[in-house]
């Protein structure tokens, strides 16, 4: 009953994760484009930047934006926060319910960097808070004046803490590490920076003073920060389902050219939203990145399937067999005999040759280009058994 509702409790955070996520990306993105869209207008309101027309629903928006506030606080004010929180709460939940409480089998392996359990839980929550009191500071310092050195900086900053949780937590535990402490950092500039200067700004209208101009002005590059983060912290959280990406020895340099990537598709609509000439060279660059990744992500397989099948020439299907049937299904079966599983791990079976045969590629992937399977090797898979595995399941095609 235990497994039954821990299954069902991921199952619902992870839906309101993935529900409070599409909310806050989707105001993010909206805003953003409507601030670069605003037009300027001969009659607008005194204090304005500009205006813009939306058609939607069968209905005409007109939207006005003030460079400030308007002079009066109007008698409904709608805040924009509480998807933002959702957002980070339910996936930190995931976080614990996913991870932490399975830290043994998918944050830690040993092969990497020998380490408890209770410890890497400790260096990723001290990750998460460092991580925002890091990017803070780089913000409040004089880089702050000057955002294209500021997200130089920002950038290595990041890819500094990829390299350093790539050789502590498992690939797997590396990238959910990375996809959440850059989550807590959005969450945390709306929660520290954006909605609090908001609030200051209310209170100086209601007290009769005029708003300080600076606070709007942090709050909208923290917002702009948020916007060019958002397709690589998304990138992360679904990366789980691809191995190739981060259970190979580059895969800290995965993430710096998805952070790259990232950044270029938000670069491309945000002046394309502004009104100025398409960049259309960001896309090939987001291409010739994409094609890197995959470069990088056979370069950094952990063994080569041609290598293998030249090294082993006589490796039969028979052996692959034998080591699935020892390694793998334990957990893998009609009938699981691992403690805490009751069904085969995504229904994936591999108690009999048909099965092999049926999973050989994601077999291929898992344990032999990387070595996410088993996790945390608990099985004790050798470096020599994933070639001799590898060899034989090319043997079989």
């Amino acid at each position: 009953m235990d497994v039954v509702l821990m299954e069902g409790l991921s199952a619902l955070v992870r839906w309101l994760h993935v529900i409070a996520g599409i909310a806050w990306i989707g105001s993010s993105f909206y805003f953003i484009h409507l601030d670069l869209s605003l037009k300027p207008q001969a009659d607008r309101p005194e204090g304005t930047q500009g205006e813009a027309w939306q058609v939607h629903g069968g209905g005409f928006y007109n939207m006005v934006k003030y460079m400030v506030a308007p002079a009066r606080l109007p008698d409904h004010l709608t805040w924009f926060k509480w998807e933002a929180y959702t957002t980070w709460l339910s996936g930190f939940g995931l976080l614990v319910v996913t991870y932490y409480m399975s830290a043994d089998l998918f944050f830690i392996d040993r092969s990497v960097f020998a380490i408890s359990a209770t410890a890497a839980i400790a260096i990723s929550i001290a990750g998460l808070i460092g991580g925002w009191i890091g990017y803070d500071l780089l913000c409040r310092s004089a880089l702050g004046r000057h955002e294209n050195l500021l997200a130089v900086v920002g950038f290595v900053f990041l890819v500094g803490l990829a390299y350093l949780f790539a050789y502590r937590f498992s690939g797997r535990g590396a990238f959910i590490q990375m996809g959440a402490m850059i989550g807590t950092i959005m969450v945390a500039n709306v929660f520290f920076i954006i909605i609090p200067n908001q609030k200051k700004v209310v209170a100086a209208l209601l007290a009769g003073r005029a708003p300080d101009p600076a606070l709007g002005a942090q709050a909208k590059q923290r917002s702009v920060h948020n916007n060019y983060l958002t397709l690589p912290v998304v990138f992360m959280m679904l990366s789980d389902h691809y191995p190739l990406l981060f259970g190979t020895r580059y895969n800290w340099v995965i993430f710096a050219i998805v952070l790259v990537i990232g950044f270029l598709i938000r670069h491309f609509y945000n002046l394309r939203h502004a009104g100025r000439p398409n960049p259309w060279w960001t896309w090939v660059a987001a291409a010739a990145g994409a094609a890197a990744i995959a470069w990088l992500s056979l370069l950094g397989a952990h063994i080569s399937l041609a290598a293998a099948r030249r090294a082993l020439p006589h490796a039969t299907f028979a052996q692959a067999q034998d080591i699935v049937l020892s390694r793998c299904s334990m957990c893998h079966a009609a009938q699981p005999v691992w403690e805490g599983i009751v069904t085969a791990p995504h229904g994936v079976r591999l108690d009999t040759a048909a099965e092999i045969r049926r999973h050989a590629r994601e077999i291929e992937i898992y344990a032999v280009l990387t070595t996410t399977m088993p996790p945390d090797n608990v099985t004790e898979i050798s470096a020599a058994d994933r070639r001799r595995l590898g060899a034989g399941l090319q043997a079989a095609k």
